[in-house]
């Protein structure tokens, strides 16, 4: 997959300004966002997360993941850091899109996991594509990340794209009485290393 720089614009956030960089893949028309602080280009690393779109959680407030939790927490980190990246991806729902991410926590209301709730819909547990993010990384000029991120899989998949990972650091943020057994799937079936750490909640 080759994406392609479109614009960049200053975007002021709680955490201090960015800059938002627009890509899109020509092949599938999608747009992926780079917010980038301070000056990252060069081989040191850069402390990075690679965020897939969650309307729900980063927009609408969802209790039932942790992924406006990590968003948050992310550009945070990277604004006190005075340098770094977060990669936005619009891969919905793990890859599968809003509607269908809606059928599963359907299934989910009756009883499912969110691994089984994508299989009965005919999806495997984890859709995400992370070939464009190396491209992304080239266009900043970013030889290296130090990677927030819970999840050893997305780790490997980086680096099979040619991304250099020279650290995961972990970003154990958001748990609450929802989203208790969501997390617990994401580490027995999906890998990912969580904190056992109970968060009151908000």
């Amino acid at each position: 997959m080759s994406v392609q720089y479109v614009a960049d614009s200053r975007l002021p956030t709680p955490w201090g300004v960015f800059t938002m960089v627009g890509f899109e893949d020509p092949a599938t028309g999608k747009e992926h966002v780079a917010l980038v602080f301070g000056e990252v280009a060069g081989d040191e690393p850069v402390l990075a997360r690679i965020h897939s779109e969650c309307l729900t959680g980063d927009a609408l407030f969802s209790l039932r993941c942790d992924c406006g939790f990590q968003l948050q927490e992310a550009l945070k980190r990277i604004a006190e850091e005075g340098r770094g990246v977060l990669l936005y991806l619009r891969q919905e729902g793990r890859g599968i899109g809003l509607l269908n991410k809606i059928k599963a926590y359907h299934l989910q209301d009756g009883g499912a996991d969110t691994v089984e709730a994508n299989e009965k819909l005919g999806f495997a547990a984890d859709m995400r594509d992370y070939s464009m993010c190396e491209p992304m990384l080239e266009h900043l000029g970013i030889k290296a990340v130090t990677l927030m991120t819970n999840n050893p899989r997305k780790v490997a998949a980086l680096e099979k794209y040619g991304v250099n990972v020279a650290e995961r650091v972990p970003l154990q943020v958001g748990k609450n009485s929802h989203n208790e057994g969501y997390l617990q799937t994401k580490m027995g079936k999906l890998g990912h290393m969580m904190t056992e750490h109970h968060f009151k909640d908000e």
